[in-house]
């Protein structure tokens, strides 16, 4: 597991899909990729998302159909709308549907990329706690306005305690981001994560550890 961003693309064209996923993974998005409606509203109900890319006009369900159902089951997630279509109709109804945005074929991926990440930083603002301030899109971690250099578990283990501030995080919780998962091990990390960043966390013997609130 890890604390990559994740997107969800809706997307019929083969070709496109791949092409899009290729480029959103390279950027170090975790991509899950389905075909039509129906697959999103299965996929959604088991898993959290971070983006939602779909395309309108897919089978089963179209991309605007099924965004409202998502919308009316309070499901905020922000979404990315994709159409060849042209008409002023099609985009307002994009727009009444739920989505924050609206992409029309053919498109820039690199413009796509700068669209996605301005949306995740009004979506995702920094966690500060103490001096510290925790970057939820670029997992980056600053410490009096000074980035702190982590290794990728530490990040990951900073990051389960900062999103879960006064919340004591259950031990197997963090062994599924850790290379070679044991109880000495994690202390370990916690430890250095207390000693680098000044961090108030506790200790639940055998269960877990918390972020103290402040």
């Amino acid at each position: 597991m890890s604390n990559k961003i994740k997107i969800l693309l809706l997307e019929d064209d083969t070709i496109l899909a791949q092409t899009m996923v290729q480029v959103l993974e390279q950027e170090d998005y975790d991509v899950t990729l389905v075909g039509d409606g129906d697959e999103v509203l299965e996929v959604t109900f088991e898993t959290k998302f971070d983006l939602y890319l779909f395309d309108i006009n897919v089978p089963l369900r179209s991309g605007t159909d099924t965004l409202k159902l998502l919308r009316e089951a309070q499901d905020t997630t922000p979404a990315f709308l994709i159409t060849a279509l042209r008409d002023i109709d099609s985009i307002s109804e994009g727009f009444n549907s739920g989505c924050d945005d609206y992409i029309k074929k053919p498109f820039d991926l690199d413009e796509l990329l700068i669209r996605i990440k301005a949306i995740l930083k009004r979506k995702n603002p920094m966690i500060e706690y103490k001096d510290i301030r925790f970057d939820l899109l670029e997992n980056r971690v600053f410490k009096n306005d000074k980035e702190v250099s982590l290794g990728t578990v530490e990040r990951d283990i900073f990051a389960l305690l900062i999103k879960s501030i006064d919340i004591t995080v259950d031990k197997n919780t963090f062994f599924e981001y850790m290379n070679k998962p044991s109880d000495s091990a994690l202390r370990v990390v916690i430890s250095k994560l207390k000693k680098i960043l000044d961090l108030n966390i506790s200790n639940t013997k055998g269960i877990g550890y918390k972020l103290e609130k402040l």
